[in-house]
This record gives C-alpha cells, sequence and structure tokens, in this order.
C-alpha cells in the first residue's frame, strides 16, 4: 500500500515521481533560495505561493544576502540592500555586494549586524572610501573572511586598523589590476600590514597587488597558517630560489604571478577586471 507520506526518495526522482516542493523543509527551501540570490528572491521566489511568502519574510532567510548589480552605484540596490539587512533582525551572518556599495550602506550593515557578521564581500564599490570601510569594519570584531577587491583601499595604515579589528580574519582578498613599473619602497606596505596584524590567515588572494618578494617573505613570517596564496598578476614577485621552495613546502595552492588567469577560481566579475594590466614608467 502506498505511503501518503510526501516525502521521497532519490530513487523515486530518477523514476520521474513528482516532488511537492512546498512541502520541501524550511531549511532545505531557504538553501534553495540563497542560490537565486537576493534580488531574484524578493522579485520572483515570494511570489510563487504562500508558504514561500512567508519563508521570504523570516529572518533566517536573510542570514545571507548577494547582490551584485550592473550599474555603478545603483540606489535601487542600494535600498533594497538596507531594506534585506533589516529584515534579517541583526542575524546577518553573510553579505557579498557589487558596484553600488556605499560608506553609509558599510555603516548601517556594521550598526544592524555586529554580533553575527562573519563574511563581508565587496567589490567595486567606487563609492566606499578608506574611512567608511575601516570604520564600519572596525565594528565587526568577529570577521572571517573580507574581500575589497577594486575598491578603495589605498592606505596602509588603514589596513593595519583592519587586521588589528579582526582578530579571527581568515580570508583576505585584496584584489586589483596587474601592475608592471619600476619598483618602489613603498609597494611592500601592504603585504608588510597584512604580515604584522593578520596572523591566522589561510586564504589570501592579493591579484594585481605590487608586493615584492620582500613582502611575500613578510607574509611567510607572519601568517604560518596560510594554505592558499593567489598572486596572479603580482609581477613584482620573482618567486624562484628558496622562496620559491618554501612557498611549494608550506602552502597547498600557489598561483603564481604569470599563471593563466582563465582558470582563477573567482568568479567573473573579478576576472574580467583581472585581465586589465597597468602599465607604468616606460
Amino acid at each position: 500500500m502506498a505511503s501518503s507520506s510526501s516525502s521521497f526518495s532519490p530513487m523515486e526522482m530518477n523514476k520521474g515521481g513528482c516532488v511537492n516542493w512546498v512541502e520541501l523543509p524550511p531549511e532545505l527551501t531557504t538553501s534553495i533560495l540563497h542560490l537565486l540570490g537576493a534580488v531574484e528572491i524578493v522579485k520572483t521566489a515570494r511570489k510563487v505561493c504562500r508558504s514561500w511568502r512567508r519563508l521570504c519574510k523570516d529572518p533566517s532567510t536573510w542570514s545571507k544576502i548577494v547582490m551584485h548589480s550592473e550599474e555603478v552605484g545603483d540606489r535601487n540596490y542600494e535600498k533594497l540592500c538596507s531594506h534585506l539587512v533589516r529584515r534579517s533582525q541583526g542575524g546577518l551572518v553573510e553579505i557579498d555586494i557589487s558596484r553600488f556599495g556605499t560608506d553609509p550602506l558599510l555603516r548601517y550593515i556594521a550598526d544592524k549586524s555586529s554580533r553575527h557578521l562573519r563574511i563581508l564581500r565587496i567589490s567595486f564599490c567606487y563609492q566606499v572610501t578608506d574611512g567608511g570601510l575601516v570604520a564600519a569594519v572596525s565594528r565587526l570584531p568577529l570577521l572571517e573572511e573580507l574581500e575589497v577587491s577594486h575598491c578603495s583601499l589605498s592606505e596602509e595604515c588603514r589596513l593595519r586598523v583592519v587586521g588589528q579589528s579582526c582578530p579571527n580574519l581568515k580570508t583576505f582578498k585584496k584584489n586589483g589590476s596587474g601592475f608592471r613599473g619600476p619598483r618602489h619602497e613603498f609597494d611592500d606596505v601592504f603585504a608588510l600590514a597584512i604580515a604584522e596584524t593578520m596572523p591566522r590567515l589561510c586564504h589570501l588572494e592579493l591579484v594585481g597587488d605590487r608586493l615584492s618578494d620582500v613582502g611575500l617573505k613578510a607574509i611567510l613570517n607572519g601568517c604560518p597558517n596560510l594554505e592558499h596564496l593567489d598572486l596572479h598578476k603580482c609581477f613584482n614577485v620573482e618567486l624562484v630560489g628558496d622562496l620559491e621552495t618554501r612557498c611549494i613546502e608550506r602552502i597547498k595552492v600557489v598561483r603564481r604571478p604569470n599563471d593563466s588567469i582563465h582558470d582563477h577560481p573567482s568568479d567573473a566579475r573579478h576576472v574580467a577586471s583581472a585581465e586589465g594590466v597597468v602599465i607604468m614608467g616606460r
């Protein structure tokens, strides 16, 4: 006799059995919704049925927010993001925004999420200033992952504040465009700041940074737990001899300055920008 239960097995799925998506456990449905991204959840998913609408109002649905605008400085995205952060009711754990971030938005995120936020990723947010970024991050002591790719973070002292404010930081990504030009005494200031203030790093991406072998040695000395190091487009790094041996022996994954960017693990928004190389001093 057939069971009246709404549960299903992979075997039934393979035989073409129908699945009642409305009856999936809420936590599984939330995981599926997160694959759509915040904007699609608001525009489409919440209109599917009453149960999904209720779920979209649940603060736990907004523990993770991913929003990538195609327009720099998109005010509609900024307003929607603020609304969704408010909906999380302080339970925001991860947020990933691209192109529309501003100082006021980061300040709002920090104000509403300081108790739980573990992951903050911003990219191509040209309206975010050094001061605005540091002011927000300094209020997020539980951060474990921070990305500031193709954004403003131009002062070494600001980066030191970031490291000192986030003692649990395990992943740091500061990716930009490649640079070729004469070496300068200030090329390693960011690398030295990382080495001195982020000792627990396991994953470091510095695509397009100006650091040299001096800065790389400092990072190896200051970050003993490093497992993944991405140096794409870091053309001042020679990575030969003893330095190369140290990297290979100590770090599980090392991406070299001249490795192909086309197999880069970051998403397309980073790869597209990293294709550009700034030529200086010629």
